[in-house]
């Protein structure tokens, strides 16, 4: 999204990793927490900006879950996910707690928060991305991660790209339209 503007290096080419705990209770505070931790990390190094997001799947049938613990919402109600199966393990678990709930009652949104700091930690710009759709009752499309599958794209300026699901997206299409890419576009907006 930004490549052709900064030069960018992702948190894996860093010489050591960076652990952060996601403890907040919101994505925007979920992404200051990982910005000021990979901020602090690099204070010695010659990398001006620190930009890390945080992101979600919200479900308003469960009052916004799994929200800002998707990536670990079958392990917080106790479903023991194999290696390399979690997304499959929250994907079940999402489709058996919105069982016998049709059309409207499905209705969902990806959400982002993005947040750029400068090495020092003064936050330079923050900013949110959501992309609305439904849950579908069944999986479909080999691409994305996650809730892809399940995630039918319903958003008023998403045009042609509605009724596909996020799994079903070329590259592209999807970062045309999803929340990552919304709230990503809007923070280069301000730097």
């Amino acid at each position: 999204i930004c490549a052709d503007r900064f030069t960018v290096i992702t948190a894996g080419a860093l010489p050591r990793p960076v652990e952060v705990e996601e403890d907040a209770p919101d994505f925007a505070g979920n992404a200051l927490k990982k910005a000021l931790g990979f901020a602090a990390s690099l204070r010695e190094s010659d990398i001006a900006v620190v930009v890390a997001d945080d992101s979600g799947l919200c479900v308003e049938a469960l009052g916004g879950l799994p929200g800002v613990r998707s990536a670990r919402f079958a392990a917080d109600n106790g479903v023991d996910a194999v290696v390399g199966a979690v997304d499959e393990a929250n994907n079940d678990l999402l489709l058996a707690k919105l069982a016998g709930l049709e059309g409207s009652l499905r209705a969902a949104a990806f959400a982002c928060a993005v947040v750029a700091v400068r090495s020092d930690g003064t936050v330079l710009a923050t900013a949110e991305g959501r992309v609305q759709g439904q849950i579908a009752e069944r999986r479909a499309g080999d691409g994305g991660f996650g809730y892809d599958p399940l995630f039918v794209v319903d958003d008023p300026d998403a045009g042609p790209l509605n009724g596909r699901r996020m799994a079903e997206l070329t590259g592209a299409e999807k970062q045309s339209i999803s929340h990552r890419g919304r709230a990503m576009r809007r923070l280069l907006a301000q730097l």
